[in-house]
């Protein structure tokens, strides 16, 4: 006699049986009752995270066609970089684009003193849908010349270290001030321009530029624009007045009349004042630095060494350049664009700061600060 376990053990077995020789002899039962599609009853359907599942389209609003402006000038962004500098020359890149180079178009040139990483490009190339160049500097314009009396140079770059000179030390960044004041303009990828808006790591645009600062340089005859102006290191440029009387002369004809020199001194040019237009921001015309006088003016200063003997930087010898050989009202002052290069910003006061929708705080302003030469910028015009 079978007890009422045994009658269960006995139907269960029954099931079984039946459920595997169904399994096997009927496919969608086997898949319908397979353990993982029960469990997913339970636990829902697998599937990848919802983030990982597109935005459908219908969702994104499409740009509007931006009719481009009736002319461009012939112009380009200059970026010296390294491909360490990744990061930040695209941080500073994408606020061009968002700011101002949506809407202008303008084409850029990357130059480094090495080829540029295949990853480098594809990263730079990705933020943009306006012409990219990239270009090697050729070793006799970036690297120490072989006349330069390197026991001199190293005596000084020690003296400069000891007196913790800033860079004091660097013979790369002595490389870069003279490849920026006599050479970057003679590069190839930059011969078909005429001007240039120079960028840099890790900069801050802090205004949308609704207009284009190079059609009003080329429009108004301008040749310098900057943002920030301030006060040299005496310890970098001990001879360097000194040699720009020497050149100045020699060569009277190539001083402009009505030239920024109230910028420069204070007593009619018999002593330098240190001031000098930042360029790591610079919106400025090719032609003139190409032009004979400048060309004369760098050819003068590098065959005294002073780059390397010294820390001469290109931003006093670009400033002295401009203030000198051309007009006055030929350097502009973009009181419209906010930038920031550490540790200095110029933030635009006033309706300025609200028509560039700007988002830098007005009270940070270095315009007029004690270290600031935007005063002195203002009185040559007084």
């Amino acid at each position: 006699m079978m007890t009422p376990m045994r009658y269960i053990l006995l139907v269960l077995g029954a099931i079984i049986s039946i459920h595997y020789i169904l399994s096997f002899t009927h496919e969608e039962y086997g898949k319908a009752t397979s353990i993982s599609n029960i469990a997913g009853q339970w636990t829902g359907p697998k599937s990848n995270p919802p983030y990982k599942t597109p935005v459908p389209d219908e969702y994104y609003k499409p740009d509007l066609h931006m009719d481009m402006q009736d002319r461009k000038a012939n112009a380009s962004f200059v970026m010296l970089v390294r491909n360490s500098d990744l990061t930040g020359i695209m941080s500073s890149m994408k606020q061009i684009e968002d700011r101002f180079n949506k809407k202008f178009q303008y084409p850029y040139v990357f130059l480094n003193d090495e080829p540029f990483t295949q990853n480098f490009k594809d990263h730079i190339q990705a933020l943009t849908n306006n012409k990219v160049e990239f270009g090697v500097i050729p070793s006799d314009h970036w690297h120490q010349p072989s006349w330069v009396d390197e026991d001199r140079a190293s005596k000084s770059r020690d003296d400069m270290v000891k007196n913790n000179v800033i860079y004091g030390g660097s013979v790369p960044y002595r490389n870069m001030c003279r490849f920026n004041s006599g050479f970057f303009y003679r590069h190839e990828l930059l011969q078909p321009y005429r001007y240039y808006w120079r960028v840099e790591p890790d900069i801050k645009l802090f205004c949308d530029v609704d207009y284009d600062p190079f059609l009003l340089m080329q429009d108004q005859n301008k040749v310098y624009g900057f943002t920030i102006s301030l006060y040299e290191f005496p310890a970098t440029i001990p001879t360097l007045w000194n040699t720009v009387k020497s050149f100045v002369k020699a060569n009277p004809d190539f001083v402009a009349p009505g030239n920024a020199m109230g910028f420069l001194s204070d007593d009619g040019g018999e002593s330098y004042n240190l001031c000098h237009f930042w360029s790591n921001f610079e919106i400025a015309d090719l032609d003139f630095w190409r032009g004979e006088a400048y060309s004369k003016f760098f050819e003068y200063l590098d065959e005294q060494g002073g780059f390397y003997y010294e820390r001469w930087g290109d931003a006093p010898v670009h400033s002295i350049g401009a203030a000198l050989f051309a007009k006055k009202e030929q350097i502009h002052f973009f009181n419209d664009i906010g930038y920031r290069h550490e540790p200095f910003q110029h933030c635009p006061q006033g309706d300025v700061h609200g028509k560039g929708k700007c988002w830098c705080d007005p009270s940070q302003n270095f315009d007029y600060e004690w270290y600031s030469c935007l005063n002195r910028y203002d009185k040559i015009f007084s």
